[in-house]
């Protein structure tokens, strides 16, 4: 099981576009869920901040072993989604992967997605 938190950092002027990115993704629902199923990606979520005047993405998942990588993906949605990852992200700003401290999933749920 893997778990994470990334923060990356959106360039300067894409606020709109990434508004239709997210607004893509929770319209396309039902066809993100099926990409998510080959990535055996459990739960995925991501956050949006704005400070100091710059804005940040955060990607919060807990994915299964041996799922599909989105790179290698034939999904449709999956190509938009990675078109607007390289139109919206800064690569220049170093993606920060939080540490992880603590894990609290009760045991039913983590029977569940084991």
């Amino acid at each position: 099981m893997n778990i994470e938190l990334t923060k990356v950092k959106v360039k300067k002027g894409k606020s709109a576009v990434v508004d239709k990115w997210m607004a893509l993704l929770n319209k396309e629902m039902d066809k993100v869920l099926l990409t998510l199923e080959d990535e055996k990606m459990y739960v995925e979520t991501i956050f949006r901040e704005v400070t100091g005047g710059e804005e940040f993405l955060y990607w919060y998942s807990i994915q299964g072993e041996g799922g599909a990588l989105l790179a290698e993906s034939k999904h449709e949605i999956d190509n938009l989604h990675i078109a607007y990852w390289e139109e919206c992200i800064d690569k220049e700003y170093e993606p920060v992967h939080m540490k992880n401290e603590l894990v609290m999933i009760q045991n039913k749920v983590m029977d569940v997605l084991q």
